[in-house]
């Protein structure tokens, strides 16, 4: 079951919920229905290639020593 994150448009808080199929939460804070699904950040554990596990967030490279997006020329 997913918890997303939303925005009150009323009184300006952030919260998370879980939610069930296509249901519209209510704000904890003040009960308004004007709440807007916020963009999540994401993150994942990879196996790095040298058997070292990684945590990196979505659209990173899992490398630790360099700022390139992709790994493919990092693998000796």
């Amino acid at each position: 079951m997913p918890i997303y994150e939303y925005h009150c448009d009323k009184c300006n808080k952030d919260f998370e919920c879980l939610v069930l199929g296509n249901e519209q939460p209510d704000c904890p804070s003040c009960n308004s229905k004007k709440v807007k699904k916020l963009m999540s950040a994401s993150s994942f554990f990879s196996k790095g290639g040298h058997g070292q596990t990684v945590k990196a967030a979505a659209g990173a490279s899992s490398c630790t020593g360099c700022a390139a997006t992709s790994c493919t020329s990092c693998d000796p």
